[in-house]
């Protein structure tokens, strides 16, 4: 496997940047996520050797298991929680993450801020919108976002720097996207997290400053490494 996680970042660091050119953007706009979930600290350690800082997580607690020690050998790195978030997990995804992007409940948004005036920690924040409004997927209805978006600012002074979305399996993700773009730019959010394996590319099109790339990178995932956080 040595090498091979290096070879798959350095092809897909350039497909990002072609996306971007023919989007006529700059590729430095767009930073790529490692998603990590169910790999082990092994290929994680690869990437950081390979110049990549930014990762992706699902479960708290199976971060948790990975970067302390990774952290102590590679300080600069930089880890989201893209994945739903409990709150009885909010104090430790407070202290182990950089970045929450899967902000979508009103419970959730005022344990986030009650956690963050606690520890003096403030993360910022991207709020979750099922753009599909599956009901088995987490995420804010779009029609409620800006609402959402309001309250978590306004009411509860969370730091949110953008939006976030996972548009539904086997559907084209284009009018997803462009929905994301459109609630963001109206409510002055410039972060757009969004675009996976198989299509950040369009999503780069759309304008999505974070493409969150796992088995593109890592390979197919392998069974979970800790009970869901």
């Amino acid at each position: 496997m040595e090498g091979v996680i290096a070879a798959n970042l350095a092809a897909i660091r350039g497909r990002i940047a072609a996306a971007a050119r023919g989007a006529g953007r700059d590729g430095d706009a767009v930073s790529l996520v490692a998603v990590s979930k169910t790999h082990p600290a092994s290929s994680v350690a690869e990437a950081l050797r390979a110049g990549q800082r930014l990762f992706g997580e699902n479960r708290v607690q199976e971060a948790l298991g990975k970067y302390p020690a990774l952290r102590r050998e590679f300080p600069d790195l930089v880890l989201h929680l893209i994945g739903p978030l409990q709150t009885n997990k909010v104090r430790d995804a407070v202290a182990h993450f950089d970045v929450i992007e899967t902000v979508d409940r009103t419970r959730l948004a005022e344990a986030l801020a009650s956690e963050m005036e606690r520890s003096g920690r403030r993360l910022p924040c991207f709020i979750e919108v099922n753009t599909g409004e599956e009901a088995q997927k987490s995420g804010v209805a779009p029609q409620e976002a800006d609402a959402f978006i309001a309250d978590c600012r306004n009411r509860l002074g969370l730091p949110v720097v953008g939006l976030m979305c996972v548009p539904p399996l086997g559907e084209e993700p284009s009018p997803h996207f462009a929905l994301l773009r459109e609630i963001a730019g109206r409510n002055g959010l410039a972060g757009l997290s969004m675009g996976m394996s198989a299509d950040f590319e369009i999503a780069i099109r759309f304008g999505a400053t974070h493409v969150r790339v796992g088995t593109a990178i890592f390979g197919a995932r392998r069974q979970p490494l800790a009970a869901a956080g």
